[in-house]
C-alpha cells in the first residue's frame, strides 16, 4: 500500500502563489514516485479536513503563514500526523527575524545590525543610518521590503498606507553591500553556495520567482574559505535554531573587507521555495540529488515532535 501524503499548499499568505507552484509541483513529483497523493489548498478549516483525510505524512509547502510561523505544526502535532521541515518551536523562531538574529549570534553567526520600530516611526525619520533595509518582521520572499540609500532624503512613505498588511513593526538592518549568496542543509549536511545575481534592482519577489528575475552561480564564484564558512555558518544556524528537514539560509558577503569579515546571515527560511526556478531543488540537483529524490527525502524524513 503506497504511502498517503498530504501535501499542503497555497493558504492565504502573501507568498501564496509561489506556494501553489511549489506544491504542484512536488505533488507531482510524489505521483512519479508512486505515493498517493492528496494535494491540499490550505484554508482555515485545514484541522477537521485532515483530520477527515488521515494521511500518513503531510509534505508541508506552505510559505508565510500559517506554514512557516509553527501554527500548522501544531496542528500536525494535535493531530498526530508526521510532517516535513522544522517543527513548532524552530518554525515560530526562524520567522520572527528579530529574535532569531539575537539567537544565530549568540551562537556565533555575523548578523547585521539593526533595530526593530513602528512602521509609522521608520516613515518618519531614518531611523538609522543610511543605507538600510526596512523588511517585515515576520513575512519571507522579500515582500514589503525597502531599500533606503543615501539618496533618499525621506523614509519611504509606503509603510503609512491603510492597506499595509505587513506588520505594525518592521526591522531596519544596516545594508550589506556586495554579493548575494544562500546555501541549503539537508538534514545536517551544508549543500553548496550559491551566488544570487539580480537582473532587477535587488533579489525581491519578482527576482525570485519570475522566470529570468535573476541569475544563479553555483558554485559561487567566491575564494574556498569563504565557501566553506558561508557552508559551516549556514549549518550552525540551522542547529542553532533547532531546525529540521531542509532549510535555506540567506547571506550578504561585502566581499570589500578583509576575508570572512564581510560575510552575514540575514535569514533562515524553514520552508524553501521548491518551484521550477527555486533555489535548494538546484543545489540539490548541483549534489546529485533529483527533484524527485528531494521531495521523497523530505516525506520520509517527515516524523513528530520536530
Amino acid at each position: 500500500m503506497p504511502k498517503h501524503v498530504a501535501v499542503l499548499m497555497g493558504g492565504w499568505s502573501a507568498e501564496r502563489e509561489v506556494s501553489l507552484r511549489s506544491g504542484n509541483a512536488c505533488a507531482a513529483a510524489l505521483e512519479r514516485k508512486g505515493y498517493r497523493v492528496a494535494p491540499i489548498d490550505v484554508g482555515r478549516d485545514i484541522a477537521t479536513v485532515l483530520a477527515e483525510l488521515q494521511p500518513d505524512v503531510a509534505l508541508n509547502v506552505l510559505h508565510g503563514r500559517p506554514g512557516e510561523d509553527g501554527t500548522i505544526q501544531g496542528i500536525l502535532e494535535i493531530l498526530q500526523i508526521p510532517y516535513s521541515h522544522s517543527g513548532v518551536l524552530a518554525s515560530a523562531l526562524a520567522m520572527q527575524k528579530d529574535t532569531a538574529k539575537v539567537v544565530m549570534s549568540a551562537a556565533g553567526v555575523p548578523v547585521p545590525a539593526g533595530v526593530v520600530v513602528s512602521r509609522f516611526e521608520a516613515a518618519s525619520t531614518h531611523v538609522i543610518e543610511r543605507p538600510y533595509v526596512i523588511k517585515p518582521i515576520a513575512e519571507g520572499s522579500s515582500v514589503g521590503v525597502f531599500i533606503v540609500t543615501t539618496e533618499h532624503a525621506h523614509p519611504p512613505q509606503e509603510l503609512t498606507r491603510e492597506d499595509w498588511v505587513f506588520g505594525e513593526q518592521v526591522l531596519c538592518e544596516s545594508f550589506i553591500a556586495g554579493k548575494e549568496l544562500t546555501c541549503a542543509v539537508m538534514g545536517d549536511e551544508p549543500l553548496g553556495v550559491i551566488e544570487i545575481v539580480p537582473t532587477v534592482r535587488f533579489y525581491d519577489y519578482e527576482a525570485k520567482y519570475a522566470p529570468g528575475g535573476s541569475r544563479h552561480v553555483l558554485p559561487a564564484e567566491i575564494k574556498p574559505n569563504i565557501y566553506q564558512e558561508v557552508r559551516k555558518l549556514a549549518l550552525r544556524a540551522h542547529q542553532a535554531l533547532g531546525c529540521r528537514g531542509v532549510s535555506r539560509a540567506d547571506f550578504r558577503f561585502d566581499d570589500r573587507v578583509g576575508e570572512a569579515g564581510g560575510l552575514f546571515c540575514l535569514e533562515v527560511n524553514t520552508q524553501p521555495g521548491m518551484t521550477e526556478t527555486s533555489l535548494v531543488p538546484e543545489l540539490a540537483a548541483h549534489a546529485g540529488i533529483s527533484f524527485e529524490e528531494l521531495v521523497e527525502w523530505m516525506v520520509e524524513d517527515a516524523s513528530l515532535n520536530r
